[in-house]
């Protein structure tokens, strides 16, 4: 527990020294104006709570957490293993991850609410979403320990359905960040061969395409030969036959002459990397099915990393490859909502962000370079992004981030890990939702004539 309140004071140093100026009320802190400055330290306290949430998944805080109140102990205060399942200490970890990510929830829902309708900087409220980095520290550590202290009774199994709501609604946002990136990398390639006349931009988008195409069959392959078994798992033949079907129907309908005509820039290349996202979600669902059987990665590692089989005798371990992979698609996205607004107009309203216009960025960045030091605020005549909805995509995120880590399983009423199929058709409708989605960003056109998709 020291060595997390020692990284969340390296966290506040780190904070003040990101300028010059000081805060209204303290000298120690810059007044950071720049709106993508302040983006960026919003989610260096989100990162902070998942770099937490790791250490105390660790065996050696384990110790410490015997402490907090609603540690299972019964009597005299032994720990119980009920119904031949788990002993309770293996909870503690997931527990304190489930709070810890309530605390960054709360945090950034309070600033959701506050920040509703600011329109520009000379909003009051404005000045507290750019500066004050030190008592929005002090608030959210005195949040983060508060949590720790919520007695356990139904917290667990309530907070896993936000937790499973959230986690469904930020998967999407995953899905519009990575058909923008898709449709940006393809408009810009093929604007490069335009502009250079060379073919090498040609080939790069076929390489890229046809390396995501062979990553997506790979995967089809890997997903039946270890998520199926003849004559069992026919639930996940299903998922991973219908997805491929989709799939498939998506990149025909992408080179279909009408929807080339209609959006001259569609092509494979997103479709490519839609398949391959796809395949990467519906090995994510396949990866919480409730069946040994048909999962090789079902909860049984404990403690101090040692294997405590269950009644039924499978081994898994806590760091499995889909929560690996999945927090690194999380860190990515996060980032990409925090670092870039989009080449399209259709995703900056979706994503309430705003991009700057050329002539006005370099003008700023000259006065950036004589302001003493200070980020130069560039949103005196209006917000670049909206601050109520990042915060709230800083909701979905420690949401999803708290399902990530703790691999879906829900702490079930007799004190054992329940891996549930709401977690696998949670994903799989994700997957499903973006498949149709990006099929709607290619018939819109045809559909409304009349509206601009360019």
């Amino acid at each position: 527990m020291g060595a997390c309140l020692g990284a969340c004071s390296l966290l506040s140093c780190a904070s003040c020294l990101c300028g010059s100026a000081p805060c209204i009320l303290c000298t120690c802190c810059p007044c950071s104006h720049n709106s993508t400055l302040s983006r960026l330290i919003f989610t260096a306290f989100l990162f902070l709570g998942v770099l937490v949430s790791v250490i105390m998944l660790s065996p050696s805080v384990e110790s410490q957490l015997y402490k907090l109140p609603w540690v299972c102990e019964e009597g005299t205060g032994s720990t119980v293993i009920l119904q031949g399942h788990i002993d309770c200490s293996s909870l503690l970890g997931h527990r304190a991850v489930y709070r810890m990510c309530f605390a960054m929830a709360a945090f950034f829902f309070f600033f959701t609410l506050f920040m509703i309708c600011v329109r520009s900087s000379r909003d009051p409220r404005a000045a507290i979403q750019n500066g004050f980095w030190f008592f929005k520290f002090l608030i959210f550590v005195a949040i983060t320990v508060g949590a720790f202290y919520i007695p356990d009774g139904s917290f667990s199994n309530i907070w896993f359905y936000f937790g499973v709501v959230g986690s469904f609604v930020f998967l999407l946002i995953q899905l519009v960040l990575l058909i923008d990136f898709a449709h940006s990398w393809n408009q810009r390639w093929l604007g490069k061969a335009e502009e250079c006349d060379s073919r090498a931009w040609y080939a790069g988008l076929f390489f890229f395409t046809l390396l995501f195409y062979a990553l997506s069959i790979t995967a089809v392959a890997l997903l039946f030969v270890y998520y199926t078994q003849p004559g069992a798992c026919y639930e996940g033949k299903a998922f991973i036959g219908l997805n491929l079907v989709l799939c498939v129907c998506v990149s025909i309908v992408a080179i279909l002459p009408k929807i080339q005509e209609a959006q001259p820039n569609s092509g494979l290349l997103q479709a490519s990397v839609i398949t391959l996202y796809t395949m990467f979600v519906t090995w994510l669902a396949l990866s919480n099915v409730p069946d040994q059987k048909c999962n090789p990665h079902l909860l049984t590692h404990f403690g101090n990393w040692t294997v405590l089989a269950g009644h039924e005798g499978y081994e898994t371990q806590w760091w499995d490859a889909p929560s690996i992979v999945g927090l690194t698609v999380f860190v990515l996205c996060t980032l990409f909502i925090s670092l870039r607004s989009s080449d399209h107009r259709q995703v900056n309203s979706l994503m309430q962000t705003e991009e700057c216009p050329p002539v006005l960025e370099a003008t700023q960045q000259q006065q950036v370079t004589v302001s003493d030091g200070r980020a130069f605020d560039n949103e005196q005549d209006g917000v670049t992004y909206s601050y109520s909805f990042f915060h709230f995509c800083l909701v979905l995120a420690s949401l999803h981030v708290m399902m990530t880590l703790t691999n879906w399983y829900r702490p079930g009423e007799t004190r054992k890990m329940i891996s549930t199929w709401t977690a696998v058709w949670v994903k799989i409708c994700a997957s499903w939702a973006g498949l149709l989605l990006y099929l709607w960003t290619l018939v819109a056109p045809l559909i409304m004539p009349n509206r601009d998709f360019s």
